[in-house]
C-alpha cells in the first residue's frame, strides 16, 4: 500500500533520514517509535509531501486518499458537526455539485455516489466521533471558535478520522485526549477498515491498537510484526546477536592479523599473508551498538515524615465562583505513599480537585485538614508555556539556591539531568522533554510529601516515560497522577478515584473495569442520541402542541428532498437509450430508485403516525 524507497532527507546539515525504505502492509494499523528528534514527523511531512526529499520516494496506489489531522484548528463560526463533515471533501463537492447540476445522468450518478458513501448518515457519524472524543451534544451543535485550543485540536481529529483516507496519518493523536477519550481512540484505530500509520509514545496504545512497529533509528527504518512489547523483545534479540557477532569478528580479525604478523616477511607464508590482508580489507565491519542513554529522573524523598492522613476531605466543595462548586460532598482521606490516579472525562473536574490539593483554591463548604508543614509538589502541562524563554535551568537553581555555591547548584542540576552545557541553554532552545524535566525538578526541589503529576508524559518518549515510572516508584511520597497514559497509571497507581457527577468518590476496580465502563457509556449516549431523534407520539408531553408540528416539518423536509431525487432518477430512466448504452448505470439508477421509494414509504407512515 505504502512504499516508502531509499529516502534521504537531512535539515541544517544533520542527516535525518538515509536510503531508508519500507513497505507498509495494506490495511494494517503501523506505529512508529523513535527517541525524541530522530524525524518522525518529518518523515510524514515528507509522505504527505509538505517538503521535498532530498532523495528516494513515496508511492502510493493510483487514486489511493491520504489523510492527516490538520496541523491549525479549526476556529470560525461553523458549528462542530458541519466542521467534522467537512473533513470529508468528497462528500461536501458531491453536496455543492448536487444544488447547480442540471443534467439528470449527472444528477443521478451524484446520488448515486452520495448513496455509496453513506451520504445520508453523515451527521449521524460524525456525532459519534465527536461524541466518542468528549464532545456534548449541545457542544456539537455550537461553533468552533467558543472552544479551547486543544478543544479544537479534538474536532481536527475527529474531522480527519470522518473522512476515512485510505491511508490516515495521525501523530500523537492522544496527546489532547483525556483518558476516556484515549480509550475511545484506542477502539476506533482496531476497527479501522483501511490503513493507520501513527506516532505515538503511548505504549497501551502501541501495544492494543497496531500490529506493525516501524522503528526510525540512525537514520533507518525498520519494520516489526507485532505490537510495541513484541518490538522491544525482538529488538534486544536483535541487539544481543549484533554483540555476539561483533565478538566473533574482532576473533577472526585479531587471528588473521596475527598470522599476517607472524608470516607476512616468510617467503613460503608470504602469498597466503596477503591474501589474509585482502580479506581483512574486505570484511566489513559490524556498527558499534550504540545505546542512546536516557538521563534518569529524580523526585527526592521526604525529609520528615507525617503521619497519617496526610489530607482528610470531610464534605468539602470547590469551584471557582462563589455559590457554583465545580465539586460537591467530596469526602475521602490521602496517607503516606498512596498511589492514586484521577479518572474522569475531561472537565468534570480533575485538574480543580489537583488545585484544591495544592492550596491554589480552597474549599467552599465542609473541611480540608491537613498538617501545616505539608508541602506539595505540582506539575501540569500548562505550565510548559509559563516558563520564561530567556532564562535558563541554572538562573532557576540559583534562585532557589540563593547561598549555595556554583558547583552545589550544578550538582544538583546534575542529578535531575542536565549537564553543563544544558543548565546553561535559554530555556526557549529546549526541547518539550527538556522543559518537563526543568518543571519536574522544580515541582519536586523542596522534596514534597504530595506529588501531583497532571499529565506528566505528553512530551517524553517511550524510554524516558519508563525513566519517569521508574522515579515515581522510587519517590516515598504520596501521588495523585492525571494521565491519559494507561501504561504509567498501572505500573504506578495502588487505587483509583473516579471524578464523575460534581464529585470525586473511589473507584471500585481496575483499567480494565473502567476501560468496559467508559465504552458502554460510549454505547449508551449513541442509543440515546438516536433515540432522542426519533421523537414517539407518546413521549411528546400534551402541554407542548408545538411539538408535533416541528416533528412533521422535519418529515415533509425530508420527503419533499425524496420526492426530488426520485424525480431526477425518473428522469434518467425515462431515456430508453440508457439501458441499452449503459446497464450497468442503468441498472444501478433502478436500485438507487427502488432505495429512496422504500425510505420515502417509511418517512410517510411516520409523518401518518405523528398526526395521530
Amino acid at each position: 500500500m505504502l512504499h516508502i524507497n531509499n529516502l534521504t532527507y537531512r535539515i541544517g546539515g544533520r542527516l535525518l533520514l538515509e536510503d531508508a525504505s519500507v513497505a507498509v502492509p495494506e490495511g494494517h494499523k503501523v506505529g512508529i517509535v523513535g527517541r525524541n528528534g530522530v524525524g518522525k514527523s518529518t518523515l510524514f511531512r515528507l509522505i504527505l509531501g509538505e517538503i521535498p526529499m532530498e532523495g528516494g520516494s513515496v508511492t502510493l496506489p493510483r487514486n489511493a486518499r491520504i489523510g492527516t489531522v490538520a496541523q491549525e484548528a479549526p476556529g470560525g463560526p461553523e458549528s462542530l458537526l458541519e466542521t467534522v463533515m467537512a473533513g470529508d471533501t468528497e462528500l461536501s463537492a458531491l453536496h455543492a455539485e448536487a444544488e447547480t447540476a442540471t443534467d439528470p445522468h449527472r444528477i443521478a450518478e451524484i446520488q448515486i455516489r452520495l448513496a455509496d458513501i453513506d451520504a445520508h448518515s453523515a451527521e449521524a457519524r460524525a456525532a459519534v466521533l465527536l461524541t466518542g472524543l468528549g464532545f456534548t451534544e449541545e457542544q456539537q451543535q455550537g461553533p468552533c471558535s467558543a472552544l479551547s485550543g486543544g478543544w479544537r485540536m479534538r474536532v481536527a481529529l475527529a474531522a480527519a478520522l470522518f473522512a476515512k483516507p485510505d491511508v490516515l496519518l495521525l501523530d500523537e493523536p492522544t496527546n489532547y485526549l483525556d483518558l476516556e477519550g484515549a480509550i475511545w481512540l484506542k477502539s476506533f484505530i482496531r476497527d479501522y477498515p483501511h490503513t493507520i500509520v501513527l506516532i505515538s509514545h503511548d505504549r497501551d496504545l502501541l501495544n492494543e491498537a497496531v500490529s506493525y512497529i516501524l522503528h526510525l533509528e540512525r537514520g533507518k527504518l525498520t519494520l516489526y510484526q507485532g505490537n510495541y512489547d513484541s518490538f522491544e523483545r525482538q529488538r534486544r534479540e536483535k541487539q544481543a546477536l549484533t554483540v555476539k557477532l561483533k565478538k566473533k569478528q574482532e576473533d577472526q580479525r585479531e587471528h588473521m592479523m596475527a598470522f599476517v604478523e607472524r608470516f607476512r616477511y616468510k617467503a613460503s607464508k608470504a602469498r597466503q599473508a596477503q591474501s589474509r590482508l585482502k580479506a581483512l580489507s574486505k570484511l566489513e565491519p559490524i556498527a558499534e551498538l550504540v545505546e542512546n542513554h536516557v538521563a534518569p529522573f529524580f523526585f527526592p524523598n521526604p525529609e520528615k515524615a507525617i503521619a497519617p492522613p496526610l489530607v482528610k476531605w470531610d464534605k468539602v466543595s470547590v469551584g471557582y465562583a462563589e455559590n457554583k462548586p465545580v465539586l460537591r460532598n467530596i469526602t475521602l482521606r490521602l496517607d503516606p505513599e498512596d498511589r492514586i490516579a484521577l479518572l474522569g472525562s475531561n472537565g468534570n473536574g480533575k485538574s480543580t480537585f489537583a488545585k484544591l490539593l495544592c492550596g491554589k483554591l480552597n474549599a467552599m463548604a465542609g473541611e480540608m485538614k491537613a498538617p501545616a508543614r505539608l508541602t506539595v509538589g505540582y506539575f501540569a502541562q500548562h505550565q510548559l508555556d509559563e516558563v520564561s524563554p530567556d532564562r535558563t535551568p541554572y538562573s532557576y537553581f540559583a534562585e532557589l539556591m540563593p547561598d549555595q555555591p556554583e558547583a552545589k547548584r550544578r550538582a544538583k542540576l546534575g542529578a535531575y539531568g542536565f549537564g553543563a552545557q544544558l543548565a546553561d541553554s535559554r530555556c526557549e532552545t529546549l526541547s518539550g522533554g527538556e522543559k518537563a524535566r526543568l518543571l519536574f525538578a522544580l515541582a519536586a526541589f523542596h522534596a514534597p510529601h504530595i506529588l501531583v503529576l497532571d499529565e506528566p508524559t505528553n512530551h517524553l518518549d517511550v524510554d524516558s516515560r519508563e525513566a519517569l515510572i521508574m522515579a515515581i516508584n522510587d519517590y516515598e511520597g504520596a501521588v495523585i497522577l492525571i494521565s491519559h497514559d494507561r501504561h504509567i497509571i498501572e505500573t504506578c497507581v495502588d487505587e483509583l478515584w473516579l471524578v464523575h457527577d460534581g464529585t470525586v468518590t473511589r473507584f471500585d476496580g481496575d483499567m480494565d473495569d473502567y476501560t468496559r465502563l467508559v465504552l458502554e457509556r460510549s454505547r449508551q449516549n449513541r442509543r440515546a442520541g438516536r433515540a432522542a431523534k426519533t421523537v414517539q407520539p407518546e413521549q411528546r408531553p400534551a402541554a407542548k402542541p408545538v411539538a408535533a408540528p416541528k416533528a412533521t416539518d422535519k418529515l415533509d423536509r425530508k420527503m419533499d428532498e425524496l420526492r426530488g431525487k426520485i424525480d431526477i432518477l425518473d428522469k434518467a430512466l425515462s431515456d430508453p437509450q440508457i439501458f441499452a448504452r449503459e446497464p450497468k448505470k442503468a441498472a444501478d439508477f433502478g436500485k438507487l430508485r427502488a432505495k429512496l421509494a422504500a425510505e420515502l414509504e417509511d418517512f410517510e407512515n411516520q409523518w401518518l403516525e405523528a398526526q395521530i
